[in-house]
């Protein structure tokens, strides 16, 4: 089977005005995404994996997977 690699780009506004989002922008952009990625990682991954089971229920040419 042949992987195709595709990106799919999240966006997160921050407050700068909130003491929370405040501490996240005193970090540098390496640090930033690092963490928000992360978070995502732990917060969406395990709400799309049933999604993903769906999509590929009886998959005959694709099955979509997610890399890390």
């Amino acid at each position: 089977m042949v992987s195709i690699e595709h990106t799919l780009k999240f966006v997160t506004e921050i407050d700068e005005t909130n003491p929370t989002g405040a501490r996240v922008l005193a970090l540098d952009k390496y640090d930033q995404i690092l963490m928000l990625e992360g978070a995502l990682k732990e917060m969406v991954l395990p709400a799309i994996v049933p999604v993903l089971e769906t999509i590929n229920a009886g998959g005959s040419w694709a099955i979509v997977k997610v890399a890390e």
